[in-house]
């Protein structure tokens, strides 16, 4: 009966968009690909048998239909790249009652005369803007924007929002999350999109700069100050950032001592140089960033209560990778590209071997860890596919399937790993691992009684 109402469903989509000119492509809830017609095929150059079923991501190059079907917000003539070129296309969510079951997406320019002229109009504006935006980094310092987060992940579209919304005040904004999440990527941001734009973004390693050297780095030092003190002086962080922006990275780090001087700047909006007779007036926006846990430092008393409440106004958590739904998938495609540019050699995809290993690993490092075990496989693959073979040694000998067993024990243990590692991914909420492995919550369930879990 189901086969049946997925000929009809079928029927219907290729009688409404078999014989149309533009590009047409329906994806379900879970953003695989329902029907694509062969307008489409032909723009992408694939067999239309080869589509259905297949993640939306797998098939269309910087698509968005997945996130879509996730926010349930419509793009309407948004610019999508596809091999070198631009497209304008149209991606609608598509509901039954309240719920959202799918999305249809529709390209309106391809290769038409009229669009090349627009196409190549549009790389111009975008090589300008580029150009415009190195000088900016170069005037300003920072490199980053919103556009660099790469994403597919409901959540971090959530925190993207949320930077767009406090980025405008001059609000100290606390950046929160493991090692290796793009903290960095968010402050740049917040920077760019603020008032202080034009103005400097000055970036503080708390935890690289020796105890006896923080204060002179941070609120500088006068001429004579100390033994060995620069012949007329040298202006701290806080001097060089002002009218702009203010990063302290692996705040947690900070000395006790140093945190009592950031905070009169903060309440007073003034530093006194280390050998200074008179205080000196700034105006800095303080974007501080920790991968520890805070609250936990101040029982400790090794972190300042009355800062704390200082920096954190707002404060932005970003997930571990291992959390963000999509992610892992689109950022290794998004990576793979970047990286094989970067080095020169032609490296296209990942073998499913190897797709299976990257969403069962816990990714400690989180995507600073992704990139870097692309990079160390587009290295030492001889083709155009990463194979397993290609993998750090690391990531292999965690994932070895045991030898010497028979294929069902082999395919059991493989099963046990998934829902083991989806159960972690989602502190243990069954309906989450059970969206994330494609199986329904009652499947799941079983699995779990099944292995002991």
């Amino acid at each position: 009966m189901l086969s049946m109402l997925e000929d009809y469903q079928n029927h219907v989509l290729e009688t409404l968009f078999g014989n149309v000119t533009h590009c047409i492509v329906v994806v379900d809830a879970n953003g695989h690909i329902s029907y694509m017609n062969e307008s489409y095929c032909r723009f992408l150059d694939i067999e239309k048998e080869t589509v259905k079923g297949r993640h939306v991501t797998d098939v269309i190059e910087n698509t968005r239909m997945h996130i879509v079907v996730e926010t349930g917000e419509e793009e309407m003539a948004d610019l999508q790249q596809i091999r070198g070129d631009y497209m304008i296309a149209h991606r609608i969510p598509l509901r039954e009652g309240d719920e959202i079951i799918g999305a249809l997406g529709m390209v309106l320019f391809r290769d038409t005369d009229e669009w090349k002229i627009m196409n190549t109009h549009i790389k111009d504006l975008l090589l300008e803007l580029e150009s415009y935006r190195n000088q900016m980094q170069h005037v300003n310092g920072a490199k980053y924007s919103l556009h660099d987060i790469i994403t597919g992940s409901p959540e971090i579209l959530q925190l993207k929002e949320k930077i767009r919304k406090s980025a405008h005040s001059d609000v100290s904004v606390l950046l929160r999350g493991e090692s290796g999440t793009g903290k960095e990527l968010f402050a740049h941001s917040l920077h760019h999109l603020s008032e202080r734009s034009s103005k400097p973004f000055i970036k503080v390693n708390c935890a690289a700069i020796p105890e006896h050297l923080i204060e002179a780095e941070l609120f500088g030092y006068q001429e004579g100050a100390f033994t060995g003190a620069r012949k007329g002086g040298k202006p701290g962080k806080f001097q060089l950032a002002h009218g702009g922006t203010l990063f302290l990275d692996e705040i947690g780090d900070m000395p006790i001592h140093a945190q009592v001087k950031i905070l009169r700047v903060l309440q007073e909006g003034e530093v006194e140089a280390v050998g200074a007779v008179q205080p000196q007036e700034v105006d800095v926006r303080i974007i501080a960033a920790t991968n520890q846990s805070l609250e936990t430092l101040i029982k400790d008393q090794r972190f300042r209560e009355d800062l704390f409440y200082r920096i954190n106004v707002v404060q932005i958590d970003i997930p571990p990778l291992r959390k963000r739904q999509n992610d892992q998938k689109v950022l290794s495609k998004f990576l793979l590209r970047k990286i094989s540019e970067r080095t020169g050699k032609r490296v296209r995809e990942f073998s499913p071997e190897v797709e299976e290993v990257f969403q069962t690993y816990h990714w400690p490092g989180n995507v600073r860890e992704l990139e870097n075990v692309i990079e160390s496989s587009v290295h030492m693959t001889d083709g155009e596919i990463i194979e397993y073979g290609d993998l750090p040694a690391h990531l292999q000998s965690q994932t070895q399937l045991p030898q010497g067993h028979t294929l069902k024990e082999i395919v059991e243990e493989t099963e046990k790993r998934a829902v083991l590692n989806a159960l972690k991914s989602n502190d243990g909420d069954k309906g989450k691992a059970a969206d994330q492995l494609g199986i329904s919550k009652s499947s799941l369930y079983e699995k779990v009684k099944k292995y002991e879990l």
